[in-house]
């Protein structure tokens, strides 16, 4: 594609706020993900673009640059610059696996095990007992349009009381309920980054994130596991904000000491705890006190769909009135408030969060998928966890992407742990859930032995041991 074409298509790119490089992997993103910059299609060298912009060509090595880490372009010397993928039409032994495969959250009726998305698929049957139960408390209902920026007052009300049974005092004026956990994450991002603003995340974490967090143009440096590190990095890098999975961690399923939760408290920097995996501890597991009970710049959230079904969108955000004011304002602009009649069943659902039924229902598949896996791929590295949702794999040779592709082309969809991994280091990983009932699962394995039967890496020596750093 001509530097012209491109140009014609950028539109008024530079006209936001931020860096020149981070605009334009801004708005090349958007042109890429729109299907404008299709698969396949070779970009403008670095200088012929820059010169068409009129800006230095460091700015578009820069904005290639955070476009190829994501995976949305491919550079080599020699072939140029092109959009991932590959042109409809062609094979597609190669094409890159999307950290999130939209279909995957879609119901199939296809032949594919083990969607992408670990959720539970089976929702408890107390589900439809929560709306028959507030069924005649919605034929009460007089004077009430029915729109809550904040949720319902006594979702919110539960929520603060369950904070505060977990050692975080919270009161009904710190929460806002959201759409999901998803929501939750996009509010923040857009309430505290601007473009250009850096973002300390664990390498690997939760893909939807990642994505959350490009939207809004920021610049993502990786941590380990745990956020080691993150003091050096806040005074090299100035980051507006970390986000972390402490408790059951997507996907690796580690669990954040108690001091090293008090030392992120500490940080002096805002962050996000994610605590969407915290309720899906096995059976015996205390749960930890959240990050939320060391400091008032820590930003909880959480969500329903993960420990009780997908379906239910139920997410909240639990931070300092300002910033719950804030986002109100924010969530009131995108649709004016949640489902209530959702809201009001899921106050009588929290409870089985700390029920036994959920521990036990996740110990067991864990442990089914975890035997045969064990069983009928000896040569792969699967560590145990004490709580989750996924198996963080790694494979003897070869990458995730390729084998993900391998895969499911056996009926079968896995996650590359490339997409999870910002600094590369996730390159022989893929993530496996253990939410499906143990038939699926057993059948999972079966089609899993299969395609690596028939897999054929790029490379047959065995992965070095990366160093995870920034």
């Amino acid at each position: 594609m001509r530097p012209i074409e491109v140009v014609a298509r950028l539109g008024r790119w530079s006209s936001g706020r931020g860096p020149l490089y981070v605009l334009l992997a801004a708005r090349l993103r958007q042109l890429i993900d729109d299907g404008d910059l299709p698969p396949g299609v070779l970009l403008p060298p670095d200088r012929a673009l820059a010169g068409a912009l009129a800006v230095g060509r460091t700015t578009v090595v820069a904005a290639y640059d955070l476009l190829r880490a994501e995976g949305r372009i491919t550079r080599r010397q020699g072939s140029g610059t092109r959009v991932a993928g590959v042109p409809s039409g062609d094979p597609v032994d190669d094409a890159p696996v999307d950290p999130i495969f939209l279909d995957s959250l879609e119901a199939r009726d296809d032949d594919v095990l083990l969607a992408v998305c670990a959720a539970p698929g089976d929702p408890p049957p107390q589900l439809a007992d929560a709306f028959l139960t507030i069924a005649p408390e919605l034929g009460r209902i007089t004077d009430d349009i029915g729109y809550y920026p904040y949720g319902h007052p006594a979702l919110r009300a539960a929520l603060a009381d369950r904070y505060a049974a977990r050692g975080v005092p919270t009161t009904p004026e710190q929460i806002i309920v959201t759409n999901g956990g998803q929501q939750a994450l996009s509010l923040l991002a857009q309430a505290l980054l601007a473009p250009g603003d850096q973002v300390l995340v664990e390498a690997p974490t939760y893909p939807g994130a990642l994505e959350v967090f490009r939207e809004q143009g920021a610049v993502l440096r990786g941590l380990p596991v745990g956020l080691d590190g993150l003091e050096t990095a806040i005074r090299e890098r100035r980051p507006a904000l970390a986000y972390v999975i402490p408790t059951y961690q997507n996907p690796t399923g580690a669990m954040m000491s108690a001091l090293a939760r008090q030392r992120v408290a500490a940080a002096g920097i805002a962050v996000i705890e994610d605590e969407v995996p915290a309720d899906l501890g096995f059976p015996g597991a205390q749960q930890p006190v959240p990050i939320a009970a060391y400091g008032d710049t820590v930003i909880s959230i959480g969500s329903l769909s993960k420990s009780i079904w997908g379906g239910l969108r139920i997410g909240w955000i639990r931070a300092t009135p300002p910033l719950i004011n804030r986002l109100a304002r924010l969530r009131a602009v995108h649709d004016l408030g949640g489902n209530i009649p959702t809201q009001l069943a899921a106050v009588h659902l929290l409870p089985l969060l700390d029920g036994p039924e959920l521990p036990r229902a996740l110990k067991a598949r864990h442990d089914h998928l975890y035997r045969q896996l064990t069983a009928a791929l000896p040569t792969w590295e699967i560590p145990t966890v004490q709580g989750g949702q996924c198996l963080w794999v790694r494979l003897p040779c070869g990458d995730g992407v390729s084998f993900a592709q391998t895969a499911l082309r056996h009926g079968l969809a896995v996650l590359p742990g490339a997409g999870l991994d910002i600094t590369g280091a996730g390159t022989p990983y893929i993530r496996l859930h253990f939410r499906a009932c143990p038939d699926a699962l057993t059948e999972a394995v079966r089609r899993l032995t299969h395609a690596w039967s028939d897999y054929h890496p790029p490379t047959t020596h065995p992965h070095p041991r990366p160093t995870l750093a920034i």
